[in-house]
C-alpha cells in the first residue's frame, strides 16, 4: 500500500515532478507520432486521459476481486473497454481526428503510461485517490502534447489549429513536422522539466531506476536493488 498523501498531492504529483512524459519518459511513441499538428496532439491527450481516468476507478473498484496471478490481462481488458467507448465516439463526432490518429488510437490500449498507472496506483488504493491519480497524469500527459504539438505546428507550418499565426513571407521550418523536429523538440522540453524539477529538489530524468520519481515505490527497483545488494555480500 503506497503511503497516505493529501488528494491535491496525487492530483499535482502528474503536472511537473512525476510528468509521465517529461519526468517518467513513458507513451513518447504516441507523443512523438501524434504531436505534428496541435488539434491531433489534444485529441490525443485528452482521449488517452479520459481512458487512464476511467479505467483507474474501475481497477480501484476491482482491486480486491481480481486475482493477483492474473491482473495483469484484467487491467489490460478494463483498458480495452474504454479504448473501444473512446475510439466509437471519435469515429462517431470526429471522424476528421479519428483520420489524423490512426493506429494511435487504439493502441491507447498497450499506452504504457495506463497499464503502469493501473499496476503502481489504482491496483493498491482507493477510488478517489486513483481517480485524482489518473487525472493529474492525463492532464500533465496531455499538456506535454499540446507543448509539442504547438511548437512543432507553429514552427513547421506556421499555422495553429489550422490558422495561419506566422507572416506567409516567413518559411516554415518543415524539419519540425518530421521526426527529428520531434526529437529535438521533446529533448527540449524534457531539459526545461528537469531544470523546475531541479528548482523543487528532485532528481533528474534518465535511464535506469536510479533517476526514475518512483523507484523508492516500484517493486522492480527494489528488486534490483536487492540483487544488487545480494552480490556484494557474495563478493
Amino acid at each position: 500500500m503506497a503511503d497516505k498523501k493529501p488528494l491535491y498531492k496525487e492530483f499535482t504529483k502528474g503536472l511537473i515532478k512525476e510528468n509521465p512524459v517529461l519526468r517518467l519518459v513513458l507513451g513518447t511513441c504516441p507523443t512523438l507520432a501524434t504531436t505534428t499538428s496541435l488539434e491531433s496532439a489534444i485529441g490525443m491527450g485528452l482521449s488517452a486521459a479520459l481512458v487512464l481516468v476511467c479505467s483507474n476507478i474501475v481497477i480501484s473498484l476491482l482491486r480486491k476481486v481480481i486475482p493477483q496471478k492474473v491482473r495483469i490481462p484484467c487491467y489490460i481488458v478494463v483498458i480495452a473497454g474504454f479504448v473501444t467507448i473512446v475510439q466509437m465516439l471519435v469515429k462517431a463526432f470526429l471522424p476528421a481526428l479519428d483520420e489524423q490518429l490512426g493506429v494511435y488510437l487504439p493502441l491507447i490500449v498497450v499506452n504504457c503510461i495506463i497499464l503502469g498507472r493501473a499496476e503502481a496506483f489504482a491496483g493498491k488504493n482507493g477510488v478517489v485517490a486513483s481517480a485524482l491519480d489518473g487525472l493529474g497524469m492525463g492532464v500533465g500527459f496531455t499538456a506535454a502534447l499540446i507543448l509539442m504539438g504547438g511548437v512543432r505546428e507553429l514552427l513547421g507550418s506556421g499555422t495553429l489549429l489550422g490558422f495561419q499565426i506566422l507572416p506567409a513571407s516567413v518559411s516554415p521550418m518543415t524539419i519540425f513536422i518530421l521526426a527529428p523536429g520531434g526529437f529535438f523538440v521533446f529533448g527540449l522540453l524534457m531539459a526545461c522539466a528537469n531544470r523546475l524539477a531541479e528548482h523543487k529538489g528532485k532528481p533528474k530524468a534518465t535511464l535506469g531506476c536510479a533517476g526514475c520519481p518512483l523507484a523508492e515505490t516500484c517493486t522492480q527497483a527494489q528488486k534490483v536493488s536487492c540483487e544488487s545488494k545480494g552480490k556484494e555480500e557474495k563478493k
